[in-house]
């Protein structure tokens, strides 16, 4: 590898929070065993069941996580974008892929091998630390949305999914109220990531832009009071709970 073009990859794996606590020497042992990759929209980068084991690192792009039911429903499960890791769970437990990844933008990915992310983790004790503490940030997400799930009715889980959205990816255009996020999603991908069908995830959108909370168009979600969206949200949790008290 010319020197140039190590200096330049180098950097660029600087830039991303697995690698920016690592050493120059410990990010040049590792970026040789990286291998770019390119995937349009709608590429499928793994699929459920498979029984690959590469593991991947996002540089440019959004990635959809979802699984299938044996009747063919999908339930999305997340969306990855630039500097997230996706696909470990496999190389490390050796288990079948657990969910479908496929990009709905196009996507830039860096793919290491599974004998290489393993020798990796095991030889560079840096590496390891950074990538528990990735896996730490994943399993409070996990948690945080099974809660999600508990404590909020549909509306409610799709609009905790927006906030937590806004705060990964949303683009400020009033500082405090007014936010971008374009996630690519269709109604159908939001209907699965709360379990409930295309048709009312359209009439809630419908009745929270009349009521000039957030826009939806074309996988553009326009928050336009974050206040206000915050409050809904959170009045979710009573529409949530029994009337029976205990």
């Amino acid at each position: 590898m010319q020197d140039d073009a190590l200096a330049r990859r180098i950097a660029l794996l600087q830039e991303m929070p697995l690698f920016r606590n690592l050493s120059k020497k410990d990010i040049e042992t590792i970026v040789h065993d990286l291998r770019l990759k390119e995937y349009n929209r709608d590429d499928v980068i793994f699929r459920q069941g498979d029984e690959s084991r590469e593991v991947y690192f996002v540089l440019k792009g959004k990635v959809r996580i979802y699984t299938t039911s044996p009747s063919g429903g999908e339930t999305s499960i997340a969306i990855f974008s630039t500097n997230d890791v996706i696909g470990e769970l496999a190389a490390i437990d050796h288990a079948p892929r657990s969910a479908t990844a496929r990009a709905i933008t196009p996507v830039l990915l860096l793919s290491m091998s599974q004998e290489r992310f393993l020798h990796h983790l095991e030889s560079l004790p840096r590496f390891a630390m950074a990538f528990i503490r990735l896996l730490a940030g994943k399993l409070r997400w996990t948690a945080a949305y099974a809660e999600s799930i508990a404590q909020f009715d549909a509306p409610g889980r799709l609009l905790h999914i927006i906030l937590q959205a806004n705060e990964q990816y949303g683009q400020e255009l009033t500082p405090g109220k007014r936010y971008r996020i374009d996630l690519g999603l269709n109604q159908s991908d939001l209907a699965s990531m709360i379990g409930t069908r295309r048709e009312w995830v359209n009439r809630i959108l419908a009745d929270w832009r009349r009521r000039g909370l957030l826009e939806f168009d074309n996988g553009v979600i326009h928050i336009l009071d974050l206040p206000r969206v915050v409050a809904e949200r959170d009045s979710r949790i009573e529409a949530n709970r029994s009337d029976i008290e205990w």
